[in-house]
């Protein structure tokens, strides 16, 4: 119970202003054009969602950040893409949480393991106040896997399916 009611005072205490200024306008920017490049280099699709908080209920209710990140994932169509090989990074910034929610393909061929290491280092950055170098590096990364699983194809231009820029929720 006591966690509970910490985890709810926590969700109250981070509205949409707090998101806004670890990712202001300038570092919303430079993660977009991240992924850009990033795009360039396969042919999956990489989004990136931000989320303050959650709503009191859902958090009274026990919803998890990887429920959450779940829920996403499908609402934004990541799952959707013609290569079944979309990636999303959730941030819940007042659970202090990052998740990795992989499509099919990528699932099937890059290990948990890996994704779980690019949270923890993108978490640890941000305990240090590091949120767009942070997600930058966590961008990287996720890039490097992604370039060596789902190489694009020499010729032929892949359609970018999904937006690059994050989505503040």
């Amino acid at each position: 119970m006591v966690g509970k009611l910490a985890r709810c005072w926590a969700h109250m205490r981070r509205g949409a202003g707090s998101a806004r200024r670890a990712f202001p306008d300038s570092s919303l920017a430079k993660i977009e054009a991240a992924i850009a490049r990033s795009e360039r280099e396969h042919s999956a699709e990489l989004r990136v969602a931000i989320e303050a908080s959650l709503p009191l209920a859902r958090v009274w209710s026990g919803l998890t950040p990887r429920e959450r990140a779940l829920e996403v994932f499908a609402q934004c169509g990541v799952w959707d893409t013609e290569g079944n090989n979309g990636v999303l990074l959730y941030v819940l910034l007042a659970d202090r949480d990052v998740e990795i929610v992989a499509d099919r393909a990528a699932a099937a061929r890059i290990h948990e393991r890996h994704w779980r290491e690019i949270c923890d280092s993108l978490t640890q950055a941000y305990r240090r106040g590091e949120y767009e170098g942070g997600t930058l590096a966590a961008i990287d990364r996720i890039d490097r896997w992604l370039a060596e699983i789902f190489p694009c194809v020499d010729g032929q231009r892949d359609e970018d399916e999904l937006p690059n820029r994050p989505l503040m929720l």
